[in-house]
C-alpha cells in the first residue's frame, strides 16, 4: 500500500514550548522570527499550530508588499514550529507555502498592473507555476519557478504601448515586489529560467509565441517540467488555455523513448556534476546526489511520460500523489511506491531542516559534525549519527530503484566477418543472408533509418531484436518480416528505442513475426500498436464489454464524431493487436481471447452506434418512444470470435405508429432508422491501413440484400413467424442484442425466444438442415485439411447438430454453443464429448486465424508445435490425432441428427 499522510501529533503547551526553545538554540533563523514575532510562537504555543498560522496570514503592513513581506516570514516561523512539533506533516507544510506563494504572486501582478493602468485587473497576464510550487509542493526556502505570459489582445496596456513591452515592465516590476528585500525579508525568489529559449526570449511572452515554441522547438526534458505546469496567478482562463493547448506536446500517446532517455542522461549528468556529494554522510546532497530528492522525482516523472499519455489518471503534479496513481493503475508495485514515497517524505523533512538554519536555498546537509550535530538537534534527534542512520536506508532504496531505470544496450553488433560469426551465434543458418540484410539496414537506405537518431536507435536495438529472432523457431522467416517492417516504416526511431529499452518485447515481437503473419502485417501498418504492449496490464484477463464500452465512452465523451471514430479505430487496432500477442505468447487460453474478441466488438458496435446516433439526432432529431436495437448473431452473438471474423448484424427498430422525428429534417420512422443504420454501418466497416475496422454482414435480415437494413420490430416478428426459411431460424439460436435500453434488448430477446419456441415438423427440418448444410459444402469448401471450420466433421457440423437439436427440441436455447451444450447434454440429446470438441476445434480455429497464412488454414511447420501446445496438446502428432477424433464423434452426431436417431435419456 502507499504510505498515507502520516497523523500530526498532539502536543501539549509544554511540549511546544520544548520546540520553541529547540528552534531558538538550533536555528539563527528560527530565533530571529522568535524575536520578531513573539506574538505568533505566543500563539503557537498556546494553542497550536493552525492559530500561529492563521496569526501569521493576518500580519499587516505599511503596503502591499511590506504586507507579503511580514506574512511569509510570520508564516515561515510557523510553519517550522508546526513542522518540528509533529503537528504538520510535509503534505500539510508545502501545500500551505504553495498556497501563499500562489497569493503572494497573484497580489504582486495586480499591484504590477495598477500602478501601470489602475483598476485594470489581471486580464491577460497570465502566471503558470512550473517544479515544486507548480506541484503544490513547495520548499520552506525556495525560489519559484514561473513562466510569465500574455494576450496582447486582452492585456491593460498605457496608450500608444506596445503589449510586449508592457507585459515585460509588468513581469519585472512583480518580480522586484516579490524579490525586495527590506527589514521585514522577503515574499519569494522568482526563476524564470524555465521560459521557452530564456537566454534570447523576454521575460515574458505572448501566448501565441509560447504555443508556437513547445509545439516545434521544445526539448524532452521540458516536458518533464511540464508535468507540474499549472495556471497559478492572474488570468486563470488565459493560462489553463494556453497549458490545453500544448497538453499534446506534454502526454503523447505513442511512447517516446528518446525523450525518456534524455531525462535518465540529465539525471547522470546531474550525478556527475555533484559528484563530490554522491557518497552518502555529512556534504550530501540531498537533492541531487544518488537517491535524492530529483531522483523520486525523476523515477515517477519517467513513469508518467510513458504511460500518461494513454491513461489521464496518471498526470498528477505532486510526486507523492504521482506515485499512489502509478500504484493504482499497476504501473509500479504498491511496496515499491510506499518505499519511494516514504524516502521521498523523509528526504524532503530533512531538506526542510536544513533550509530552516538559514533560510537559504541550500539542500546539502553540513559537511561540519558539529553543524551535522546540530540540524540533528533541530530534527529531535540526538546527534548527526542518528540523523544519518535515518536517512541512509530512504536513500539506498531510491538509488538502487533508480539505477535499474538505466538501459545497458550492451555491445553493438560488430562488423564484417565478425557479424557473421555473431549471427551464426545467435541461430542464423543462412548467415550471408542475413548479415546482407543488417549491410543493407546500415547502409540507410531504408526510410525509417535515414536520420542519425533512428539509426543510433536502430543499432542500439539490433543485437537484442535479431538475438530474438534467431533464437526463435524461423529465424529466415522472421527476419524477412522483420525486414518488411524496418522497410515500411516511414520513422521508426521510437520504435527502434521502445525496443531497445524493453529487450522482453524483442521476444514476443519475435514471435509475432516467426508465427503471426495477421499481427505481423498489422504491426508493419502501425508500429504504435507496440504501445500497447509496454503496459503490464493488457495481459491481464479481457475486460468484459461493459468494462469495455465504459474505457472507450470516457475516451471520447464531448468529442466531435470524426474524432470519435478515429479514438474508436485505433483503440480497437490496439486491442485486437494486444488480444492476439496473448494468444501467441500462451498469456490466455484461446477461449478467453476468443470471448475477448467479442467483447471487443460488442464494445465497438454499442459505442460507435451511441457516436454516430448523437451525431444523426443533431440534423434528425429524436422519434419519441423509438429506439434502434442492434442484433449480434453467429460468433459475436455466442461470443467466439476469431481475429478475423466479420460481424453478423441485424438492424431492428420499435417505434409509435405514424412516428416522425422531430429535428429540422423530419423524416419517418423507417427512413429515419434505416438511414441511422446505414451509417453506423459505415462507422464499424470504415477502412484502416490494414483494411476495414470490421467487416460487416447483414445478409441474414428478413429478405437478405433485398429487405430493408433496419425492419421494425413488428415486421420481423410476422416475417420470423410467417416467411422465414429454417436457416434463418437456425441463425437466430446465436442472437443476442447488443444495443438499446434494457427493456428494448429484453422485448428482441423475448421476440427471438418466442420464434425458437414455434412447433415444427420434424422431418421437415432435418431435411432443410442436410439440404442446407449440403448448399454450404458446394458454395464453401474446406480451405485444407486443416479447416476444422468448414471440414468435414468440423465446426459447421457440430453447430448445424446443435442448431437442429434446440430447434427441435425447444432445448438448450442459449447463443453460447457451450452452454447450449450444456442443456442438450443434460437433456440426453447429445453425449457430453461434444462439449470438449467444440473447446478444442474452437481453440484450433481461434489460433488458427494467427498462425496461418491468410486464405490458408494450414500451419506453417515450424509453427505446428506452438499451435498443439496453445490448443492444450502435448505435441503435434497428438494434436491431428485429437482434432481426427472430435472431427469423427462430429460427424456420427451430425449424420445420426440427419437421421432422426438423437435419443433422450
Amino acid at each position: 500500500m502507499i504510505a498515507t499522510v502520516p497523523a500530526p501529533a498532539t502536543t501539549s503547551p509544554a511540549e511546544r514550548q520544548a520546540t520553541v526553545e529547540r528552534a531558538r538554540a538550533n536555528s539563527p533563523f528560527l530565533a530571529m522570527g522568535l524575536d520578531g514575532f513573539a506574538d505568533i510562537a505566543a500563539r503557537f504555543v498556546e494553542q497550536g499550530s493552525d492559530a500561529a498560522i492563521n496569526a501569521a496570514l493576518a500580519e499587516q503592513g505599511r503596503d502591499v508588499g511590506a504586507t507579503l513581506r511580514r506574512r511569509r516570514t510570520a508564516l515561515a516561523l510557523a510553519l517550522a514550529l508546526g513542522d518540528l512539533a509533529g503537528e504538520l506533516p510535509l503534505e500539510q507544510v508545502v501545500a500551505h507555502l504553495s498556497e501563499f506563494a500562489d497569493g503572494a504572486i497573484d497580489a504582486a501582478l495586480a499591484q504590477a498592473i495598477d500602478e501601470r493602468v489602475e483598476g485594470a485587473g489581471t486580464d491577460g497576464f497570465a502566471v503558470l507555476a512550473l517544479g515544486k510550487l507548480g506541484s503544490r509542493e513547495l520548499n520552506y526556502s525556495s525560489d519559484v519557478d514561473l513562466i510569465l505570459i500574455f494576450d496582447p489582445a486582452t492585456l491593460a496596456r498605457r496608450a500608444r504601448e506596445d503589449a510586449a513591452d508592457s507585459a515585460v515592465r509588468i513581469a519585472r516590476r512583480m518580480s522586484e515586489l516579490l524579490q525586495a528585500r527590506t527589514g521585514d525579508g522577503y515574499v519569494l525568489r522568482v526563476d524564470l529560467r524555465l521560459r521557452p529559449a530564456a537566454e534570447v526570449t523576454p521575460s515574458a511572452i505572448s501566448i501565441g509565441a509560447a504555443i508556437s515554441y513547445y509545439e516545434s522547438a521544445a526539448l524532452a526534458w521540458e516536458r518533464a517540467a511540464f508535468i507540474r505546469a499549472r495556471a497559478a496567478a492572474g488570468d486563470q482562463a488565459l493560462g489553463q488555455r494556453f497549458l490545453h493547448e500544448i497538453r499534446p506536446f506534454i502526454w503523447r500517446r505513442a511512447l517516446d523513448f528518446g525523450a525518456v532517455e534524455e531525462l535518465r542522461d540529465i539525471s547522470a549528468r546531474i550525478r556527475d556534476h555533484y559528484d563530490d556529494r554522491q557518497d552518502f554522510g555529512p556534504g550530501f546532497d540531498l537533492k541531487r546526489g544518488r537517491g535524492g530528492i530529483r531522483e523520486a522525482e525523476f523515477f515517477a516523472q519517467v513513469q508518467q511520460l510513458i504511460h500518461g499519455g494513454r491513461d489521464p489518471t496518471l498526470r498528477a503534479g505532486a510526486t507523492l500523489d504521482a506515485l499512489a496513481a502509478l500504484a493504482a493503475a499497476g504501473h509500479v508495485g504498491a511496496d515499491e511506491a510506499a518505499a519511494i514515497g516514504d524516502a521521498y517524505r523523509a528526504l524532503r523533512t530533512a531538506e526542510h531542516r536544513v533550509q530552516m538554519i538559514d533560510d537559504r536555498q541550500e539542500h546539502r546537509l553540513p559537511i561540519d559534525f558539529a553543524a551535522l550535530d546540530r540540524l540533528a538537534r533541530l530534527d529531535g534527534r540526538a546527534d548527526g549519527a542518528a540523523l544519518l542512520g535515518w536517512l541512509e536506508p530512504h536513500v539506498a532504496v531510491v538509488g538502487a530503484r533508480f539505477d535499474t531505470m538505466v538501459v545497458d544496450r550492451g555491445e553493438r553488433l560488430p562488423e564484417g566477418r565478425r557479424l557473421t560469426t555473431a549471427l551464426r551465434r545467435m541461430g542464423f543458418a543462412d548467415v550471408a543472408s542475413a548479415a546482407q540484410r543488417v549491410n543493407e539496414w546500415r547502409s540507410g537506405r531504408a526510410r525509417s533509418l535515414r536520420s542519425q537518431a533512428a539509426r543510433d536507435a536502430f543499432e542500439a536495438m539490433l543485437p537484442a531484436m535479431l538475438g530474438a529472432i534467431g533464437g526463435g523457431p524461423d529465424p529466415e522467416r522472421s527476419l524477412n518480416r522483420f525486414a518488411d517492417l524496418v522497410e515500411r516504416l516511414s520513422s521508426g526511431v521510437n520504435l527502434y528505442r521502445l525496443i531497445g529499452a524493453r529487450p522482453a518485447l524483442a521476444e514476443l515481437v519475435a514471435l509475432m513475426l516467426a508465427h503471426a503473419p495477421p499481427l505481423a502485417e498489422q504491426l508493419s501498418f502501425d508500429p504504435t500498436m507496440l504501445d500497447s504492449l509496454i503496459d503490464e496490464t493488457v495481459f491481464n484477463a479481457p475486460l468484459d464489454s461493459d468494462a469495455l464500452v465504459a474505457e472507450i465512452s470516457a475516451r471520447i465523451a464531448g468529442d466531435p464524431l470524426d474524432l470519435a471514430l478515429g479514438k474508436v479505430r485505433h483503440w480497437v487496432g490496439e486491442r485486437r493487436f494486444a488480444l492476439g500477442a496473448q494468444l501467441v505468447a500462451a498469456i490466455c487460453d484461446p477461449m478467453v481471447v476468443a470471448r475477448g474478441y467479442s467483447d471487443l466488438a460488442e464494445a465497438a458496435v454499442v459505442t460507435l452506434a451511441a457516436a454516430v446516433t448523437a451525431e444523426f439526432e443533431h440534423g434528425y432529431g429524436r422519434i419519441e418512444g423509438g429506439e434502434l436495437v442492434v442484433l449480434g448473431l453467429g460468433r459475436l452473438g455466442g461470443r467466439s470470435l476469431t481475429h478475423a471474423s466479420d460481424l453478423d448484424l441485424i438492424h431492428l427498430f420499435d417505434s409509435p405508429p405514424g412516428a416522425m422525428s422531430d429535428g429540422a429534417k423530419s423524416i419517418g420512422a423507417t427512413d429515419y432508422y434505416n438511414r441511422l443504420a446505414t451509417r453506423i454501418g459505415a462507422a464499424l466497416a470504415m477502412p484502416t491501413g490494414a483494411g476495414p475496422l470490421y467487416e460487416v454482414d447483414t445478409r441474414l435480415r428478413p429478405q437478405g440484400r433485398k429487405g430493408l437494413l433496419a425492419v421494425s420490430l413488428d415486421s420481423f416478428a410476422a416475417y420470423q413467424r410467417g416467411e422465414a426459411w429454417t436457416w434463418e431460424h437456425m441463425a437466430l439460436c446465436r442472437a443476442r442484442p447488443l444495443t438499446g435500453s434494457a427493456a428494448a434488448r429484453a422485448r428482441v430477446a423475448a421476440l427471438v425466444r418466442d420464434v425458437l419456441l414455434l412447433p415444427r415438423d420434424a422431418d421437415r427440418l432435418r431435411a432443410d438442415a442436410a439440404a442446407m448444410r449440403r448448399d454450404m459444402a458446394q458454395h464453401k469448401p474446406p480451405a485444407g485439411r486443416f479447416d476444422v471450420k468448414l471440414g468435414e466433421g468440423g465446426l459447421v457440423d457440430l453447430e448445424f447438430t446443435v442448431h437442429t437439436l434446440q430447434l427441435g427440441h425447444h432445448v438448450g436455447l442459449d447463443p453460447s454453443l457451450s452452454a447450449a451444450l450444456a442443456g442438450l447434454a443434460a437433456a440426453g440429446l447429445v453425449d457430453d464429448l461434444a462439449e470438449p470438441d467444440l473447446v478444442l476445434l474452437t481453440r484450433v480455429l481461434v489460433v488458427l486465424r494467427l498462425l496461418a497464412n491468410r486464405g490458408s488454414m494450414e500451419p506453417a511447420a515450424k509453427s505446428r508445435a506452438l499451435l498443439a501446445s496453445l490448443c492444450g496438446v502435448a505435441d503435434w502428432t497428438a494434436l491431428v490425432a485429437a482434432v481426427g477424433d472430435a472431427q469423427g464423434r462430429n460427424r456420427d452426431r451430425w449424420a445420426a441428427v440427419q437421421d432422426g436417431k438423437e435419443a433422450r435419456s
